[in-house]
């Protein structure tokens, strides 16, 4: 990324770091006001319970002050869960369910995107990666529209990812990992101080195996690094490095044909891609974090994030049924399917640049106010060859008869799709204002302004885009054991660049906007050991973006898109989290939602009343776990539930149960554990696609074990 990107809005952002550092040379600093630091060592309170977020706010508050639904999936419940990827994790958070890859459905809505680390924009996996949790501490996630605070997004809510980072206590943890599928790997992970005002971390992990599915296994390397500088009381610089790769073979994946009432029509092993598929990604992030204390009051966070991203694949993708029978009227019974061979290159380069002003004053009633701004800037580049059919040498595909290798994508005849890619630009100013009225009354409002810009390198299509994003909360604080609260909170969504450039002439695509009303109760139990939340919504989304049937290809003067017009999203979700007895701790869930097209009428998937799609009315999730002191064990449990749901092309996703275990004990400072995922080997659809990919397949059982140990 060249400096010309970096524009005054950049420069603006990054002011307070200069100002920072002018201060410090200018000034001398009296260690008698300099605010004191203290480090608190040991577990938290809880295994997997923690007491405050700053997702929510940009300001670390206690959850129950919060006049939201948060959650958070801390460090300990990845590694006892023995997730290496999200997705592993999305049946601990009420109200998410998956949509495809990484994809989710929140609250109700499709949401691929709105994904941030250490609260700034730039995911590494983009496109169609699942992102990793080696480095990652915790999973923060906040329910409902996060427009005011984080900019465009859909209204379900948000996921940020929190990396681990430099620290002075010393600690180097090795780890292995083998199992079925023949899974192999391990990491390395270590920090410590070098100096009393230096400290650093190394962190390396591999990992490879294969997959349930035909064709497909993957490969995972990241290696990662950071330097924490204490600059002195009230100034502390974080700098960390992140390289990724990633190789998976016989993607990108689809799924497996159904009938339409959801029963798979051959294998979940099935898969339309060849052995020679695959998908290979490789990036670079580079991130700088600066906090400094003006004064007790007065504190500045600014954070800038660089990223640089490669993705390349070539893959098999299923089209129509080849009508054998020669009725003209190809269906399931003709047994093959028609195939494309996509070869595609995009490449990301990101800048995020976030800066956060916290100013804390009392003046009989207490506030904490924030102003802040952010700007990110992509700049992608993207290329796609294309074979069709039989015409341009792909073979056809028997999926009851499998006949792999019948043709070699190196004799196909390629043809150049003509992309391009493109330039985005986002930037944001933002003020919050956090008051306590009286000692049960608080008050949360917010503000935002947000200015978008895209521009299409191919065709030269440009679309700007603003919007002023309101929220409010007021809290009541019953109790110290139980709050209640209400919120209002707006989403804002543009139409991709593509889309809006496909229906310019018809006026263009308004915005996606969400509105949302929630309300809530928050309590604490057994002396603050476990806390429980629940929460009921309504969201509504209005001027949806859809595929328009009445389109008949490229050129016909008919847009490819319509606004569907609105989508009612009403809800309730319930989550427990925390420790029954000291040797009993839980994390628990359940989340109803009814998702509805309430204005529109585009075909049967989505007529005025129908359910939206991967929108499921019932959710569950368990994870529970029993620690054995006299055997120096844990022993685990975890469940999943999700009930039906209907696909893209309305045929039915059967709803299922899966469970999990682990166990876990400890030999001279060593740790063995041993996962169990999806015991009872459950043949299962997480969710559905379109009639010609299928639903997307859950794991058949999975046996893993770890073995780790601390230095």
């Amino acid at each position: 990324m060249h400096l010309n990107v970096i524009n005054l809005g950049v420069l603006s952002l990054l002011l307070p770091v200069l100002s920072v550092s002018a201060n410090e040379q200018s000034t001398d600093v009296d260690s008698t006001e300099s605010i004191e630091k203290i480090t608190v060592m040991g577990r938290a309170q809880t295994f997997y319970r923690e007491s405050s977020t700053s997702v929510g706010a940009k300001v670390e508050t206690d959850i129950m002050d919060l006049p939201q639904s948060v959650q958070v999936l801390n460090e300990q419940l990845i590694v006892d869960q023995a997730a290496r990827e999200i997705t592993d994790l999305y049946r601990s958070i009420a109200g998410v369910s998956t949509y495809s890859y990484s994809g989710v459905t929140f609250r109700g809505f499709r949401d691929d995107s709105n994904v941030f680390y250490d609260g700034v924009r730039g995911d590494p996996f983009s496109g169609f990666g699942v992102p990793q949790l080696f480095n990652i501490e915790r999973v923060e996630v906040l329910k409902g529209p996060a427009a005011a605070l984080y900019g465009g997004g859909e209204p379900g809510g948000m996921i940020n990812y929190v990396s681990k980072k430099p620290s002075f206590v010393q600690d180097t943890e090795v780890t292995l990992t083998t199992g079925d599928n023949d899974r192999m790997g391990g990491s390395i992970d270590s920090k410590g101080g070098l100096t009393d005002s230096i400290a650093y971390r190394l962190g390396g992990f591999y990992e490879q195996k294969d997959s349930f599915r035909n064709n497909a296994d993957s490969e995972n390397t990241e290696l990662t690094g950071g330097l924490l500088f204490q600059l002195d009381d009230d100034t502390a610089l974080t700098t960390t490095i992140d390289y990724i790769k990633q190789d998976l073979g016989g993607n990108r994946l689809r799924g497996v044909p159904v009938d339409d009432d959801g029963n798979f029509l051959v294998d979940p092993s099935y898969n339309a891609n060849e052995k020679s598929d695959y998908q290979n990604l490789e990036a670079t992030i580079l991130q700088a974090d600066l906090q400094h204390h003006f004064s007790d009051e007065l504190s500045v966070n600014t954070t800038v994030r660089y990223l640089d991203n490669e993705r390349v694949q070539g893959y098999h993708e299923s089209q129509s049924w080849v009508d054998v029978n020669g009725d003209g009227k190809a269906n399931i019974d003709d047994k093959t399917i028609k195939r494309e061979y996509r070869k595609q290159y995009r490449a990301n380069q990101e800048v995020s640049v976030t800066s956060d002003f916290i100013y804390r004053l009392d003046t009989g009633i207490e506030q904490t106010l924030l102003f802040g701004a952010d700007y990110h800037h992509v700049n992608s580049d993207y290329d796609y060859w294309r074979a069709r059919y039989e015409a341009d040498g792909v073979a056809n595909l028997n999926i009851f008869d499998l006949n792999y290798g019948e043709s070699d994508p190196a004799d196909y005849t390629l043809t150049d799709q003509n992309r391009d890619g493109e330039k985005t630009e986002r930037m944001g100013f933002y003020a919050q204002d956090q008051i306590n009225l009286t000692d049960n009354w608080l008050l949360l409002v917010g503000l935002r302004y947000d200015h978008f810009n895209d521009y299409d390198k191919e065709s030269g299509f440009e679309f700007s885009d603003d919007h002023v994003s309101p929220r409010a909360g007021v809290v009541y604080k019953y109790s110290s054991e139980t709050s209640f609260y209400v919120n209002y909170s707006e989403s804002f969504n543009p139409t991709s660049i593509g889309d809006q450039e496909d229906t310019s002439a018809d006026g263009g695509l308004a915005p996606e906007m969400g509105e949302q009303v929630e309300l809530g109760i928050k309590n604490q139990w057994f002396n603050g050991s476990m806390m429980t939340t629940l929460a009921v919504y309504q969201i509504n989304k209005k001027d949806v973006a859809m595929n328009n049937p009445a389109d008949t290809g490229n050129d016909d003067g008919i847009p490819a898109l319509v606004s569907l017009g609105e989508v009612e999203s009403k809800g309730l979700e319930f989550t427990l989290v925390g420790d029954i007895t000291p040797n009993w701790t839980v994390m628990a869930n359940y989340a109803y939602n009814d998702a509805r097209v309430t204005q529109g009428d585009i075909g049967d998937t989505y007529a005025d009343g129908s359910n939206f799609v991967n929108a499921p009315r019932h959710q569950a999730g368990l994870w529970t776990r029993y620690d054995i002191d006299s055997l120096n064990s844990a022993i685990a449990l975890g469940a999943d539930y999700v009930s039906e749901q209907m696909s893209a092309d309305a045929q039915r996703v059967k709803p299922y149960t899966v469970f999990d275990m682990s166990w876990t004990t400890t030999w001279q400072d060593t740790q063995f554990q041993l996962n169990v995922k999806n015991l009872f080997d459950k043949e299962y659809a997480v969710s559905g696609f379109s009639e010609r990919n299928g639903h997307f397949p859950g794991a058949l059982r999975e046996v893993v074990l770890q073995v780790s140990h601390h230095f």
